[in-house]
């Protein structure tokens, strides 16, 4: 059975959390977990709102989302310029961590597997919801709206991430999983139009605000969709459509940046526009922090001296043990804290790119300021489009270090993998941009033999 599509295809498991205690239209479900069948979980708006639900807690539980060592978060800075590899756990993990070290993996590396069919797992979900949405009369137009734009919205933050790790992919837009197993490599230009489409519509469903959630930013609204959208036509060149997306979340009265950058990832802050819900620690905290030696890994000494002197981020979001150093961005035992992942700092340095490349100068200073200020930093001395795309390189690498594989990404989309990479890691070859398809998949699914991307 081809482990990516075909995943869960007669029930929707709904799983035994008590998420958003205080949400009045949350189903609990005793444990242990009930499996309920497809035809049925659409019955309600309770059962339904559970489906959703479910995906939320699948990717903070499974890898790609969940902050742990497997995570796009930790094997993201590894496989960039942010952090070197003291992974010794097993063999078998130690070889697989080390080739995102090295960025020379192997096409049957489980991590990368792993990575894929999480994204894939949590598509083929909001696949059922939106198919069950359409085919029910008994959820409420409200609630159908409402989980049928977060559906949305969710399908398109996983197709981002999987075009820009694999390139080409497979667009899965249905739970029919005959259909899905005869679906080869989508053009990343078709997928990207998926992801458009998708976001335009959630945007058309969802709430400004987070009243579904009982107040806590831990459901996708129309921020989140703006968020995402913005990022989508920054990563597409359209920086038109750029620079107005990020705009309007930047002048929303419900976000600002928050003055201490110590609370970045406190739990529903004024800068948070999604955060994942947790009763526990994020599990970024124990992932990166060291406590008395790396378990995991180190921060490079040369991506920590390229911080400027007086930025506080290196003071507040950066540790020390001995000669080790660490990302703190997550550092509160008190259980304050969510898992962020989607901030009004990067808008303003979206919207910063984007109007250095519409040659909009004074704009662009602005927007990159206003960063500086927060991290104690004096105004840029960049005052024309190349010097400008320089320095906001450097804030996006300075902002969002540790978070959400965004400066792996950052260097693939500015074609500055070979420059940046190529001098610091032997093994690195220009194929390195791209995973390699997993070797299972292509295996068992036909429509993908004799696709694999280029050196594996």
């Amino acid at each position: 059975m081809n482990r990516t599509y075909r995943t869960n295809n007669i029930p929707i498991l709904i799983f035994a959390i008590l998420w958003f205690s205080n949400c009045d239209d949350f189903v609990r479900i005793d444990s242990p977990r009930y499996a309920l069948v497809k035809a049925s979980v659409f019955d309600n708006d309770a059962t339904a709102n559970a489906a959703v639900l479910d995906i939320y807690y699948q990717m903070r539980s499974s890898a790609f989302a969940s902050g742990t060592l497997y995570s796009i978060s930790f094997l993201g800075s590894l496989i960039s310029d942010e952090q070197v590899n003291y992974y010794i756990s097993t063999p078998t993990g130690t070889a697989e961590v080390q080739q995102f070290n090295d960025n020379a993996l192997a096409a049957n590396n489980s991590e990368v597997l792993r990575l894929w069919t999480d994204l894939y797992s949590c598509i083929y979900k909001t696949n059922a919801v939106i198919e069950g949405l359409a085919a029910s009369s008994q959820v409420s137009e409200s609630k159908r709206k409402q989980l049928e734009g977060e559906a949305k919205f969710v399908r398109a933050f996983c197709h981002f991430y999987l075009v820009n790790l694999w390139g080409d992919v497979p667009l899965i837009l249905t739970t029919d999983y005959r259909e899905n197993s005869e679906i080869s490599r989508t053009s990343s230009d078709a997928v990207y139009q998926q992801i458009t489409d998708d976001l335009i519509n959630a945007q058309d469903l969802l709430l400004a605000d987070y009243s579904v959630s009982n107040n806590e930013r831990v459901r996708p609204n129309k921020g989140a969709v703006m968020a995402l959208l913005a990022r989508v036509y920054l990563y597409k060149g359209d920086w038109k459509n750029a620079e107005a997306t990020s705009t309007r979340l930047i002048d929303d009265a419900q976000y600002n940046l928050v003055t201490n950058l110590k609370t970045v990832n406190v739990k529903n802050n004024s800068e948070a526009i999604w955060q994942l819900w947790s009763d526990t620690y994020p599990n970024d905290l124990f992932t990166f922090y060291i406590f008395s030696k790396p378990r995991y890994a180190a921060l490079r000494d040369e991506f920590v001296n390229n911080f400027e002197t007086s930025d506080q981020r290196k003071s507040f979001w950066i540790g020390a043990v001995g000669t080790f150093l660490f990302s703190k961005k997550y550092s509160s035992f008190t259980l304050t804290e969510y898992s962020t992942v989607l901030r009004l700092a990067e808008q303003y340095i979206i919207r910063a790119e984007a109007r250095a490349q519409l040659d909009n100068i004074t704009g662009a200073q602005i927007d990159l300021n206003t960063i500086r200020t927060r991290a104690n930093l004096d105004n840029t001395m960049a005052n024309d489009k190349p010097s400008l795309l320089i320095a906001i390189e450097q804030e996006r690498r300075s902002e969002l270090f540790a978070e959400w594989g965004h400066r792996w990404l950052d260097l693939k989309r500015t074609k500055r993998t070979d420059a940046i990479l190529g001098p610091l890691k032997p093994q690195w070859v220009s194929t390195a941009d791209l995973f390699p398809i997993p070797e299972s998949e292509i295996i068992n699914n036909a429509a993908l033999r004799n696709s694999q991307n280029p050196g594996y």
